[in-house]
C-alpha cells in the first residue's frame, strides 16, 4: 500500500524538475528562454537567462551586431547548462529557427496553400522560402510540364500546396504541380462547358508529332491533325507551324466525355478549291514547281494548297518515261497544261508535253505512205522490229513485211540492233501514234521473175538455213528459200533431221514443186540424182497428187505436195532463234 501512494506521473515529475531546476538558477537544455544582454562585446553578446546563469551568443549570430544594445531582451536556445567554464551555450540563431518552426506547424497542415520564394537549385529540386523555414521542392514538383532548367524560376515567388510535415526532422516538402494541376482542372470543366463547334480560338503550339500538332487552349490542350495545317500538302507539321507559337484556330469536334477536343487551322482561311474551275480552266498554262514524285508521276504545286498530277503519260509524247524520277525532280519549276479539273474530289490533272507541239500531229505530212525511208533498228518483239525515224518517232516493220522469198518466224534471223535499213512506209496511224513499214518492199519482188531461174526438175546447189522437225529449209541463189521435207532428205529412213544435216551444209537438190500463188519451192535431196534436169520427170503419181489432191499424206513421193502444204504452213511447229539449238 505504501508503495502505490509514492508512485507519481511522469509528466507531474517532469514538470517539478524543471520548477526546482529554474529555482536553482539551471537553464533547461533545448528550451527557449527568456534573455537579457548584458553587454556587447566586439566579437560576442553576454547574455543573463535568469537565475545567476549567463551565457555567450556569438557576433556571427545576429545579422547586425551594432543594432543589439545592452537591456535589450532576447529569444534565447539552451544548448548547454553548463559548460566546462561555468558559463550556459546559449544559440539566438537556433531559437529563432525553433520559433519559425513551430509557427509553421501551429498554422499550416498537409494540404495547405503558402506561399513560398524559390531561393536556390539543390540536388533533387530546389529551396523554398516559407515563412522564414526552408521546404523542399522535388524537381517533378516545379510545374506541370517537366523542367530542364530551374534557373528561371529562382527568386520567383509562387503559392505552392504543402504535401508533407515532418516536425521531428523539420521537413516540408512542398508541391507547385499539383496546385497547377487543380486549377488547370477547374479552368478545362469551364471550357469544355463553353467551347461550341466552329468558333475560333487562339491557342499556343504545345506539342509537334508527325502526325499532328497540339494546341493549348489556355488550359485545355485540342488536336490539330495533319491533315487540318493547309489547304495543301504537308509533309511534316514543322513546315507550318513551330513551337510556342501562337495561332488560330478553328474548333471542329469536342467530346466532352474523354475530353478531346479536334482543331483545324486550314479552316481559319478560305478554302481555295472553293472556285477552282474558274482560276484553273482546262487548257489553260500555268507554271508550278514539282513537289512531290511518285511512280506513276509528279504532284506540281500551282500556289499554296493547290497541287496537280502530272502522269507519267502526260510528259512527253515520243517518249516513254518509266518514272518520274527519270524526267523531273522535287523543287524543279515546269510549265504545264490544265487537263481536267474534278472540284469535288479536289483533284487537277496536269500534262507537260501538252506546252509542245504533238509531232504526231504533222507526220503524216513527214512520212506519206509510199515514202522510202531510213532508220536504225532500235528494238525487237517476235512479231517485228521496231525502226527510229527520227527522234522519238519509230515505225515497224512487221515479219510478213521483211522478205519477199524467206519464211521470217523472228526479226533477229534477218536484222540486228543498231543495223541501218531502207524501208517503205506502208501506212501512217497519228491518232494512235503508229507507223507501218516495209522491208521486202524496198526491194524488187524475185517471184516476179522465179520462172526464168527456175524450174521444176532443175538440180540447184544451196545452202542450209534452218531446221525444223519437219524438214530443213535451203538458201538458194537470189536469197529464195526452199523446202527440203524430212521424207525428201534420203532413201532410207529419217527419225530427226539434224541427225542428217546441219545449219550451213552445202546441198545439192531437186526443185520437184514451185508454187508462184503461194510462194513456195518444194526440193527433195533423194531424188538429186535420178538423171539430168533435162532427163527428171516428176512422177505421175505427184502431178496426180497436185492435180486431184486426192492422194494420202502418209505415202511417200506420192504425198510430198501435201506434206509441203503442211510445212510451209507451219503446222506442226514455229521456228525460234533458240529453236536450233535446242534441236
Amino acid at each position: 500500500m505504501l508503495a502505490s501512494k509514492t508512485k507519481k506521473d511522469p509528466a507531474k515529475l517532469k514538470a517539478m524538475d524543471e520548477m526546482l531546476d529554474e529555482s536553482l538558477g539551471q537553464a533547461q537544455e533545448n528550451r527557449i528562454v527568456k534573455g537579457m544582454v548584458l553587454e556587447v562585446r566586439p566579437n560576442e553578446v553576454l547574455v543573463d537567462v535568469g537565475g545567476k546563469s549567463e551565457g555567450i551568443i556569438p557576433a556571427g549570430e545576429f545579422s547586425d551586431i551594432s543594432l543589439v544594445k545592452t537591456g535589450d531582451e532576447l529569444d534565447v536556445l539552451v544548448i548547454q547548462s553548463e559548460n566546462d567554464e561555468g558559463m550556459v551555450v546559449l544559440s539566438k540563431k537556433l531559437a529563432d529557427e525553433k520559433i519559425k518552426w513551430e509557427a509553421v506547424y501551429q498554422r499550416y497542415q498537409e494540404g495547405s496553400v503558402v506561399k513560398g520564394t524559390i531561393e536556390a537549385k539543390v540536388r533533387g529540386g530546389m529551396t523554398v522560402d516559407v515563412d522564414g523555414v526552408k521546404a523542399f521542392l522535388p524537381g517533378s514538383q516545379i510545374d506541370v510540364s517537366p523542367v530542364h532548367d530551374p534557373d528561371p524560376f529562382v527568386g520567383q515567388t509562387f503559392d505552392f500546396k504543402l504535401i508533407k510535415i515532418v516536425p521531428e526532422r523539420h521537413n516540408i516538402i512542398v508541391s507547385r504541380r499539383e496546385l497547377l494541376e487543380e486549377q488547370l482542372a477547374v479552368k478545362r470543366r469551364e471550357l469544355m462547358e463553353t467551347l461550341k463547334v466552329g468558333e475560333r480560338r487562339m491557342g499556343k503550339v504545345k506539342n509537334i508529332t508527325d502526325f499532328g500538332v497540339f494546341v493549348d487552349l489556355d488550359g485545355i490542350d485540342g488536336l490539330l491533325h495533319i491533315t487540318d495545317l493547309s489547304w495543301g500538302r504537308v509533309r511534316h507539321p514543322t513546315d507550318v507551324v513551330q513551337q510556342g507559337q501562337e495561332i488560330e484556330v478553328v474548333v471542329l469536334d469536342i467530346d466532352r466525355e474523354r475530353a478531346r477536343i479536334s482543331l483545324g487551322l486550314k479552316q481559319a482561311q478560305p478554302n481555295p478549291w472553293d472556285s477552282i474551275d474558274t482560276k484553273y480552266p482546262v487548257n489553260s498554262r500555268l507554271r508550278g514547281k514539282v513537289v512531290n514524285l511518285v511512280a506513276y508521276g509528279a504532284f506540281v504545286e500551282l500556289e499554296p494548297g493547290i497541287e496537280g498530277l502530272v502522269h507519267v503519260s502526260e510528259f512527253s509524247w515520243t517518249r516513254h518515261i518509266a518514272r518520274a524520277s527519270d524526267m523531273l525532280k522535287v523543287g524543279d519549276e515546269v510549265d504545264v497544261v490544265v487537263l481536267s479539273v474534278d472540284k469535288e474530289t479536289q483533284k487537277i490533272a496536269l500534262g507537260i508535253r501538252q506546252t509542245e507541239e504533238n509531232p504526231w500531229d504533222s507526220v503524216a505530212e513527214r512520212y506519206p505512205v509510199g515514202t522510202r525511208v531510213k532508220g536504225k533498228v532500235r528494238n525487237f518483239t517476235i512479231y517485228g522490229a521496231f525502226v527510229q525515224l527520227e527522234d522519238g518517232i519509230d515505225g515497224m516493220i512487221h515479219v510478213s513485211d521483211m522478205s519477199w522469198t524467206r519464211k521470217i518466224n523472228h526479226p533477229q534471223e534477218l536484222l540486228q540492233k543498231g543495223q541501218e535499213v531502207e524501208a517503205v512506209v506502208l501506212e501512217v496511224d497519228s491518232e494512235n501514234q503508229r507507223i507501218s513499214l516495209g522491208l521486202k518492199q524496198a526491194q524488187e519482188d524475185p517471184w516476179n521473175t522465179i520462172a526464168s531461174s527456175f524450174q521444176v526438175g532443175q538440180k540447184v546447189k544451196g545452202v542450209v538455213s534452218k531446221i525444223a522437225s519437219f524438214g530443213a529449209f535451203v538458201e538458194l541463189a537470189g536469197g529464195v528459200d526452199g523446202l527440203v521435207h524430212i521424207s525428201q532428205i534420203s532413201e532410207e529412213r529419217v527419225e530427226r533431221v539434224k541427225d542428217a544435216l546441219t545449219i550451213g551444209q552445202e546441198v545439192e537438190a531437186r526443185i520437184v514443186r514451185i508454187d508462184r500463188d503461194e510462194r513456195r519451192i518444194g526440193l527433195s535431196l533423194r531424188e538429186a540424182n535420178e538423171g539430168d534436169s533435162e532427163d527428171f520427170k516428176v512422177p505421175e503419181e505427184y502431178l496426180a497428187s497436185e492435180s486431184a489432191n486426192a492422194l494420202k499424206a502418209g505415202q511417200n513421193i506420192v504425198g510430198l505436195a501435201s506434206a509441203f502444204d503442211q510445212a510451209f504452213a507451219a503446222g506442226g511447229e514455229e521456228w525460234s532463234p533458240d529453236a536450233e539449238e535446242s534441236k
